[in-house]
């Protein structure tokens, strides 16, 4: 189970180059005009996040669940994979074309690209 865990949080979160600019998303009726209606996916995650603030999915077969608030810019989250709590973060959001790119700790933590679907 750890090793899986270990796993999940290494593609959650690993960087990942990725060709053209990412623009940030600043304002919340932005952010859900790009995730209205889409699957954000990544090897082994699949996750659809609300514009009604719900975030479920799986990744690496586990159910994840959680909710998510736009606060002043970044978009806050608190998220369950499986039993598991990962917690709550703030993170900035930006956009390149089909892929969304989430960074955790308001923009200078690790982040994680999703392809849009």
């Amino acid at each position: 189970m750890k090793r899986l865990f270990s796993l999940f949080v290494f593609l959650t979160f690993a960087q990942v180059a990725g060709a053209g600019e990412f623009i940030q998303i600043k304002q919340a009726k932005e952010f859900s005009e790009v995730i209205d209606g889409k699957t954000l996916v990544r090897p082994l995650i699949k996750l659809r996040v609300s514009t009604a603030g719900e975030i479920v999915g799986t990744g690496a077969k586990l159910a994840v669940t959680g909710n998510w608030k736009w606060i002043d810019g970044y978009f806050c989250r608190d998220l369950f994979w499986g039993k598991r709590e990962l917690g709550y973060n703030c993170q900035a959001v930006a956009v390149n074309g089909n892929t969304i790119r989430f960074q955790s700790d308001k923009g200078t933590g690790d982040f994680a690209d999703f392809d849009l679907r």
